[in-house]
Order: C-alpha cells, then sequence, then structure tokens
C-alpha cells in the first residue's frame, strides 16, 4: 500500500493535480455565533486570511485590539533612505513576535509586498530623520540598541538584551549610517562562520529579534 502511494504521488508531481492546499476556513456551518469580534462577510464568505485559527472570522480591529493587549515591549526601527526591499519583510517579523511598534526612519515610502498585509496588523510610524526617533526612545526611556557587524561591536550571543528597546537596523549593504551609531547605546554584532561579510537585512532583523523572545517571552502562552 505505502509503495502504491508513493507511485502515485510521483505520478501526480508536475500535474496540475498537485496543488497547495487552500488557506483558511471556509463560510460559517451552522448556527452564526453572537460574537461582536466576527465579522459578517467573513462567516459568510469564507476567511482567506493569513492569520493564526484563534483569529479566524475575527474583524481586522478586533485583532489589531486583542494584539495591543498582548505586544511585547521591544519596538523595532530601521532606516529607509534607499527605499530598502527588505523592510517588509522585517514588518512581517515584526508582526510574529509581537513588536510593540515599527519605525521606518527616512522614507516614507516603502515596498510592502514583503509584508504579506502584516502591517494591518502591525503599529508602524515613521520618522523623517533620525532625530525623531532618538527622541521617541529618549521621551520612554527606551534604549537604542544598534545591530552591524563592525569592529568593536558587541556580540549578540552574550548580550543582555534589556526588556524595553528599539533594535535600530541599516539597510541592505551600507548597515547602519554613522548618525544611526550615534544614537545607539550599544551595537551588537551576529556571529558568522561562512565568507560573506554580512548576512541579509531582514534575516538580521529576525535574528535580533528571536534573541528578544528567547530571553524575555519564551514559555510564555500566546
Amino acid at each position: 500500500m505505502q509503495e502504491a502511494n508513493r507511485e502515485k504521488a510521483r505520478d501526480l508531481i508536475g500535474t496540475d493535480l498537485v496543488a497547495a492546499p487552500e488557506v483558511g476556513v471556509g463560510p460559517w456551518q451552522g448556527e452564526l455565533p453572537d460574537d461582536p469580534r466576527l465579522d459578517p462577510e467573513l462567516l459568510a464568505t469564507g476567511d482567506r486570511r493569513n492569520v493564526v485559527d484563534k483569529y479566524r472570522y475575527w474583524r481586522l480591529e478586533a485583532i489589531v485590539e486583542d494584539l495591543d493587549a498582548h505586544r511585547h515591549p521591544f519596538h523595532v526601527a530601521i532606516e529607509n533612505w534607499q527605499h530598502d526591499l527588505n523592510i517588509g519583510s522585517v514588518v512581517r517579523t515584526a508582526n510574529a513576535f509581537l513588536a510593540e511598534e515599527v519605525h521606518i526612519v527616512g522614507n516614507r515610502k516603502w515596498n510592502r509586498r514583503g509584508a504579506m498585509v502584516t502591517d494591518r496588523y502591525q503599529h508602524v510610524r515613521h520618522h523623517p530623520e533620525l532625530a525623531g526617533l532618538a527622541a521617541y526612545a529618549e521621551e520612554r526611556e527606551l534604549p537604542v540598541i544598534g545591530i552591524d557587524n563592525l569592529p568593536g561591536s558587541v556580540p549578540l550571543e552574550t548580550y543582555e538584551l534589556p526588556s524595553s528597546c528599539v533594535l535600530l537596523f541599516g539597510q541592505e549593504g551600507p548597515g547602519l549610517t554613522e548618525a544611526a551609531h550615534a544614537i545607539c547605546t550599544d551595537v551588537l554584532s551576529i556571529a558568522q562562520f561562512g565568507s560573506t561579510r554580512s548576512i541579509n537585512a531582514s534575516a538580521a532583523a529576525a535574528i535580533a529579534m528571536h534573541a528578544w523572545i528567547r530571553r524575555h517571552a519564551f514559555g510564555q502562552k500566546p
């Protein structure tokens, strides 16, 4: 039987009969629930959004309100002087790890494609200049922690990340600007062992955010 199943799978590979499973759920079956968080249109037509099962059929506003009640006290900031295409991925990861806010420093416009619509659920704030981010952090007593592989930087792997902070990233290629370094309490590096000088900016952001999660949120009930 197993061999027959394997043969069938091999026959289907590369044909139109092989398709990715449909995401989400169809229209609600049975008596409609009396819950103000639920969206009548989604109940009627189905919910194919990229959300966890807990939020199936929920209104967008209800999801954001629930997320706001549980957000983690770290912020993510990224410089955007050259329309960095990684910003969308950074926003998506910040949403996955439930960051308080994402701060875009520099150009207001950024490529939202990589965010996969998660920017609807994640608070995103714009600062035309680094001074605006610095003032925001100072007012809330948030240390700004830069992430950049440069001589003199402190290893992320051994650094005691504070529970409340701003993780600041430069854009792909040049990394953090000198002005960004100037507002940082510390600058951290990510351990690398290969031949490349640096890793992708969105990958670095994901690693740093997960380092915060491991220290301050691992084991908490989602």
